[in-house]
């Protein structure tokens, strides 16, 4: 009886060790609010292998493009990509999708299928699909859809049935032109949505829309992948907005910024906005197509009907000031000379913004750098806030993940860079086989990142350069990886692993 007892003892603690280990979901892209790439997951394997299955959970297949990097929430698993391995057989042809799936099995639970924006390529850049990362909060989904749409989605979608107000899903997930459809328990639920693209803000956006929303209290935060137009040399809406504030229980258009930012956008506003307390209060940041870093105080309670609210700037960084900022357009192809954009988010951690930018991949000079940023001051900031700079080349992509002093940072080289976040000093940088598009992800003393050639690489999150393993996915990494709940999720271009170690 006695050894019985001290048996289901262990068994008890066993069980809560393992939980312990288990630090949480990930409901948003990077850490909560700050946007840091770093998890606290424990337990997580440095090496897997999808030909052998070996420390492979399981895997789905996706679309053939996915830029989106994967959300884990509630014992669900979304994703964005596009509809060139149709699901439903009603859909054929190029949509956006975001998928949900089973976070145990990779059980396929429902789609948000959207049409493609018709006419202009660059509105809605052919095969891209859904390329945003969606938010999680309880049973809600805040997405981004390829048309510009800011969705609230039901976490379960139709499978228990059309909670509206939105009752139209059946209309929404067909062209125009085609007739509507009856909703299935594998279609999503659209609760709300916000069309960026029409009143009030009219966003004009190139090639994709890619914002991961910030939730903060009741509000969301989106920015609106405002930019250049077909030519890449005018801005359509120069007037429009570069980071929106909705209510997110109504979906309705509470504050919006005023910096003027669309007559500067060198190529879009990509860059979606994190969150830090400085000083005891908190700050709302965005990285704009501008090259510059603003701060902003978050919206405390929503104005009366009918009224938007300005966002009241504390801050702004200007991450290249002695750049062109008068008719940038000039400068597109010249890759020795003009102004920066950012793409990856800026990320606060211990009263400071670390961010990347440069030149842009496409279009601009072949320069880029991680500049450490003091977060505590006010007004213009550029010449009095800028603790260090780290420059490299050619371009990057990339948000930092930073940790234990470190911070990683990825370049289009296929260079990932160490470097120390108290003086901007490298530690280190490793050559991949190619283009890096994905963020780092720091987790269990390891950091994750995979190429645009397929290769995935596990290296160790210290000052020594130390690699783990080197493994060939033969598909394109754009996404960045993600750890929950004792496992890895790695998404190629058109494949969904979830890797993780078996249980002990």
């Amino acid at each position: 009886m006695k050894r019985a007892a001290a048996v289901l003892l262990q068994l008890i603690l066993a069980s809560l060790d393992g939980a312990a280990l288990h630090a949480a979901d990930q409901p948003q892209w990077g850490q909560r609010g700050s946007r840091n790439m770093v998890s606290e997951e424990k337990r997580l394997p440095d090496t897997f292998d999808p030909k052998t299955g070996r420390n492979i959970q399981w895997s789905v297949a996706l679309g053939s493009e996915t830029h989106s990097t994967p959300i884990v929430a509630r014992g669900r698993v979304l994703v964005g990509t596009n509809n060139n391995a149709p699901r439903d057989p009603r859909h054929q042809g190029d949509r956006g999708v975001l998928m949900c799936f089973d976070e145990k099995d990779g059980r396929f639970l429902w789609q948000l299928l959207v049409p493609k924006i018709t006419g202009d390529i660059y509105l809605d850049w052919p095969n891209s699909g859904i390329c945003s990362p969606p938010t999680v909060e309880g049973d809600r989904v805040y997405a981004v859809s390829n048309r510009g749409e800011v969705m609230c989605l039901d976490l379960h979608g139709m499978a228990n049935g059309n909670d509206g107000p939105y009752r139209d899903e059946g209309r929404h997930m067909v062209p125009a032109d085609a007739p509507a459809v009856e909703p299935l328990p594998t279609d999503a639920d659209i609760l709300w949505m916000f069309d960026m693209r029409g009143e009030p803000t009219k966003v004009y956006e190139n090639d994709a829309f890619h914002c991961s929303p910030l939730l903060h209290g009741r509000f969301l935060y989106v920015n609106t992948s405002n930019g250049v137009d077909n030519t890449h040399r005018k801005i359509r809406a120069p007037d429009a907005p570069s980071l929106i504030v909705l209510d997110k229980i109504t979906g309705r258009l509470v504050a919006r910024d005023h910096e003027g930012i669309g007559p500067r956008i060198f190529h879009c506003s990509w860059s979606s906005p994190s969150l830090g307390e400085v000083n005891g209060r908190p700050l709302v940041f965005l990285a704009g197509g501008d090259g510059v870093v603003y701060a902003f105080e978050p919206v405390k309670e929503a104005p009366p009907e009918g009224e938007v609210l300005k966002l009241k700037k504390v801050w702004s960084f200007d991450g290249d000031p002695t750049a062109p900022k008068q008719e940038v357009s000039r400068y597109m192809t010249n890759r020795k000379e003009g102004p920066s954009d950012i793409f990856g988010m800026p990320v606060f951690v211990d009263g400071r913004v670390f961010v990347a930018g440069g030149g842009d991949i496409w279009w601009g000079k072949n320069e880029a750098w991680l500049q450490c940023v003091d977060a505590s001051k006010t007004g213009d900031i550029t010449k009095t806030a800028q603790l260090w700079a780290y420059r490299f080349e050619p371009h990057t992509m990339s948000t930092p993940a930073v940790q234990d002093g470190l911070v990683f940072v990825s370049d289009t080289a296929g260079k990932l860079h160490c470097v120390d976040a108290a003086t901007g000093k490298s530690h280190w940088v490793h050559q991949a086989n190619g283009p890096f598009w994905a963020s780092s992800l720091i987790a269990d003393g390891k950091v994750y990142i995979g190429t645009r050639r397929g290769q995935f690489l596990i290296l160790a999150a210290s000052k020594e350069l130390r690699v783990l393993s080197t493994i060939e996915l033969e598909s394109p990494i754009s996404a960045t990886t993600v750890a929950a709940n004792g496992t890895l999720y790695v998404a190629t271009m058109n494949r969904l692993y979830a890797v993780r170690k078996p249980a002990e």
